[in-house]
């Protein structure tokens, strides 16, 4: 799932800021998260994350994969 202010920030070079902000209902001063303090870890953790969701998608997809039994 992104979030609105990563949405922001992708259509930046196509839509104004300000608009984008406006449509999505966000602060304009709030979408400068990406590149306040921080922005480095969670650049990290949307990586890790996105890591594990590939993870997770190759083991369900096993033919090994546990099921629960059906009733």
């Amino acid at each position: 799932m992104i979030s609105r202010f990563q949405f922001a920030d992708d259509h930046r070079d196509t839509y104004r800021v300000k608009r984008l902000c406006q449509v999505l209902d966000v602060n304009r001063s709030s979408h400068k998260w990406l590149a306040g303090p921080g922005a480095g870890a969670r650049a990290a953790r949307q990586h890790k994350d996105r890591v594990l969701a590939e993870e997770i998608r190759e083991i369900q997809a096993s033919p090994a994969a546990p099921t629960a039994p059906r009733e």
